[in-house]
């Protein structure tokens, strides 16, 4: 579903891992988007589609939402790119190693 959200915002995801709790993501977009505006289409896009296929989601959540408001986001030049992205590939191997 990000990547569809992606494509129509033409933005790409240059690395991507989802965790129990939370998802880290790399982004690449145009310099005219705020990164607030980013992550409100994101989070309140992939909501809605996730209640409209599976509504009983509203119902288990906290109080009917699927995103807890706050977010870490942070800009990063050519040069720390790499290191960003062997992070968030590693975090999954963090999570199983727990």
């Amino acid at each position: 579903m990000l990547q569809e959200i992606a494509q129509e915002y033409q933005f790409r995801i240059l690395a991507m891992e989802v965790m129990p709790d939370h998802i880290h993501l790399l982004l690449d977009c145009k310099p005219q988007f705020f990164i607030s505006d980013m992550i409100k289409i994101m989070k309140g896009n992939l909501a809605r589609q996730l209640f409209l296929a599976h509504p009983e989601l509203k119902r288990e959540l906290w109080g009917g939402h699927l995103w807890n408001p706050s977010y870490c986001a942070v800009t990063v030049s050519d040069r720390s790119r790499e290191q960003i992205m062997a992070y968030i590939e590693g975090q999954k191997e963090k999570e199983n190693r727990k």
